[in-house]
């Protein structure tokens, strides 16, 4: 075989997703930032023309997907999206409390020192995480946030667990994504103190970063709660959340609906339409300069907004490429 003789240059080791893999990861990104909303249904043939590829990947992608549980199967009718309430998400934020307090008790038991090897791929994670968040960007955010936790679980030194996580963490946004849609602006509603986590693990400091994370969770509960206008008190894990932060933590920076405007005579400034659609134009930029940065969504297959409107509702704001189907646009905003 090439490259066994003395001498020869030994081939170097090509990693690459199938397209199988592109469409699932793709397809999972549109659910957890909530363009694909609870209760979407639709075929393998719709999905494969969506994304200009054949039935076979589109069909195994949604399987994986379901043998996941982030879609479900119907039969004679396709998949659909399962919709999540809030005690679903309860028992997905209890699930990743306990884990995390459980595994950082055995790690301070053991005295073991974290693998500090990734710190550079963190600190990058981190500042995109950051740059999103405060961004409003909801499409942008969650790729940012999901890859800069999968980071974090690789410092646990146990993929089975990390995996797990991170499906919990889909799920998670999953539940979110339709209450911060409807909020008038994302800029500073979501946690950003990705980079005091990182310092905190870089300094070896423990307890400290599970003491950020524990903020970090008592913060997004507190945040879900006020918006699915649900009661913290139904948390289990709240004590045990509570027992590491010690303190009153500053309220959840979410403002109400804005009232409908009314027009004034005269006066400068932008109206509050222009004003959002402002927000909305700088937040596509950051996302456009975020993908293009981190490739989010960009060498895989295009992402698309919405489904096309047809039995169950469904829209779809661009048609698939009819020209080079299946290969990616590399000017083409994130989550497009």
């Amino acid at each position: 075989m090439p490259g066994d003789g003395a001498g020869d240059t030994p081939r170097p080791v090509i990693h690459r997703n199938s397209l199988r893999e592109q469409i699932a990861g793709a397809l999972r990104e549109e659910m957890m930032a909530g363009r694909l909303a609870a209760g979407r249904n639709f075929t393998v043939k719709e999905i494969a023309e969506l994304y200009g590829v054949s039935a076979t990947p589109a069909r195994e992608a949604l399987v994986d997907l379901g043998a996941q549980g982030l879609l479900r199967a119907e039969h004679h009718r396709g998949f659909t999206v399962p919709e999540l309430g809030w005690d679903d998400f309860l028992e997905i934020f209890e699930s990743r409390v306990l884990i995390t307090d459980s595994f950082h008790r055995q790690f301070v038991a053991r005295r073991s020192l974290p693998d500090l090897s990734r710190l550079p791929s963190l600190h990058r994670r981190a500042d995109a995480a950051v740059r999103a968040a405060r961004a409003g960007n909801l499409d942008v955010m969650v790729g940012c946030d999901r890859r800069f936790w999968q980071e974090v679980g690789g410092l646990l030194g146990n993929r089975r667990i990390a995996d797990y996580l991170d499906w919990l963490r889909v799920q998670s946004w999953m539940f979110a994504a339709r209450y911060l849609r409807e909020l008038p602006a994302l800029g500073g509603i979501c946690w950003e103190r990705h980079p005091d986590l990182v310092g905190a693990i870089e300094a070896r400091d423990s307890v400290g970063a599970h003491r950020i994370i524990c903020e970090y969770n008592l913060y997004t509960v507190r945040l879900l709660a006020g918006l699915a206008g649900q009661p913290l008190e139904s948390v289990t894990v709240l004590g045990l959340l509570t027992e590491y932060v010690g303190e009153e933590l500053p309220p959840v920076p979410v403002e109400p609906p804005p009232a409908p405007a009314v027009e004034p005579a005269a006066g400068p400034g932008p109206e509050p339409g222009a004003a959002r659609a402002e927000r909305s134009r700088r937040g596509d930029e950051v996302g456009r300069e975020l993908g293009r940065e981190l490739g989010l969504g960009l060498g895989l297959v295009p992402q698309p907004r919405t489904l096309p409107y047809g039995r169950f509702g469904r829209r779809l704001a661009e048609p698939a490429p009819e020209a080079g189907r299946g290969r990616p646009d590399p000017h083409a905003a994130p989550g497009r």
